[in-house]
């Protein structure tokens, strides 16, 4: 119960878009896909992912300050 109001909210935020399109089966299925601010969000936090998990293995590698 907490995928779609996820989406829902990143629609308003205007980090996603979204269309009503028939899918495999037939029914009509809802489709989402990022926006260029989404991208843009997407990259930002990847980047930031990558720096924090990098500054970790840092520290992990590292015992009493020698590597």
């Amino acid at each position: 119960g907490t995928l779609y109001p996820a989406l829902h909210r990143l629609e308003q935020r205007g980090l996603l878009a979204s269309a009503w399109k028939a899918s495999d089966t037939g029914r009509d299925a809802k489709f989402y896909r990022l926006t260029k601010q989404g991208q843009a969000q997407l990259d930002t936090g990847t980047a930031s992912w990558e720096r924090l998990t990098q500054a970790i293995g840092l520290i992990l590698r590292t015992e009493g300050g020698r590597p």
